[in-house]
């Protein structure tokens, strides 16, 4: 039997309604990323020497170093990995009003575990490749800091120490509390359901939010010229909106008719549309924009008489959604 996450062709129902099915149909996944800091402040005696270069008061100065090269290959190749990550994770799932976790279909969530399992593999082999290399980025970092380089900035090994740590917060209130006190029990039952209503609000506003960036920039690109010539865009400025629409059709809760319309206008103006199409044809190009422009127009609208929301409640620790 469809639910209310299911189709799009869902009679009008309340923020509740759906804000329960989002709790029966989905879990929660929390990601941590384990890594390295690149950067840190120099101590204040450095802060200070600086300063006084300039006749300027420390205390409204900052200054940091940077402790390894960035742009070694090995390092790239460890950023690109937790990149493969953190989309797969943001691709699968959607937002909740915590930070560092998401909801994700449970029906999903095996495909979803071996996927991380690989890319957790493919971390671990990253970061070992970059431990080899330890001592050559320490002894290029010491060279280029000069009196800045500090080695108790530097653990001792970096095998190890970068990993990934998915888990699943249970949501449900604990029974121990029904026995202990009935009305703490409902109370926490209220606030669990209220925090599901936020994530439908906030499943919402991230779909019109990207919507409306992808619209903007493809826009951008159509319209107008670069000294009287057509405007370059890459491949990737259609693309990125051919992969919203199926990521849209997969996580898509149905809890908004604009929402869902305004998709879908935007799904029949680019069509099987490509880029090449677009770069070979002005007509094509003009028709584009001038329909895309309009729909733009009825989503700026809809987002400026939305609610502000700032639903994200922050906690400690080192959670992906902060990397």
């Amino acid at each position: 039997m469809p639910t209310l996450l299911d189709t799009l062709e869902t009679p009008a129902v309340t923020t509740r309604q759906f804000g329960e099915e989002l709790q029966a149909s989905m879990a929660a996944i929390r990601l941590q990323i384990r890594w390295f800091g690149t950067s840190r402040s120099v101590a204040n005696s450095q802060k200070h020497l600086a300063a006084d270069m300039f006749d300027a008061e420390s205390k409204f100065v900052t200054m940091r170093k940077k402790l390894i090269d960035t742009n070694h290959p090995k390092w790239k190749d460890l950023v690109g990995v937790r990149t493969k990550i953190l989309t797969t994770w943001r691709n699968s799932t959607l937002p909740y009003p915590e930070n560092g976790i998401r909801l994700i279909r449970r029906r999903n969530l095996e495909a979803f575990s071996e996927r991380m399992h690989e890319l957790h593999s493919e971390l671990r082999e990253a970061g070992d490749n970059l431990a080899y290399c330890y001592d050559e980025l320490r002894e290029t970092a010491q060279a280029r800091l000069g009196r800045l380089y500090n080695p108790d900035d530097y653990p001792p090994t970096m095998f190890g120490l970068f990993d990934v740590l998915i888990d699943h917060p249970n949501f449900a209130p604990p029974d121990y509390l029904r026995l202990i006190s009935p009305t703490l029990y409902q109370q926490e039952t209220d606030r669990i359901r209220n925090r599901f209503d936020d994530a439908v609000k906030l499943a919402e506003d991230s779909f019109f939010g990207e919507l409306s960036k992808l619209i903007e920039h493809l826009t951008e690109r159509l319209s107008g010229t670069d000294d009287g010539k057509p405007k370059i865009f890459r491949d990737t400025v259609v693309t990125n909106l051919i992969e919203f629409f199926e990521r849209f059709r997969r996580l898509n809760i149905g809890s908004s008719e604009e929402l869902d319309r305004m998709v879908n206008d935007v799904r029949q103006i680019v069509g099987d549309t490509t880029a090449d199409d677009l770069r070979n044809s002005s007509t094509l190009r003009q028709h584009v924009s001038t329909e895309l422009s309009r729909v733009q127009a009825s989503l700026d609208g809809l987002m400026v008489d939305r609610p502000r929301r700032n639903l994200i409640r922050r906690n400690g620790g080192h959670h992906a959604d902060r990397d």
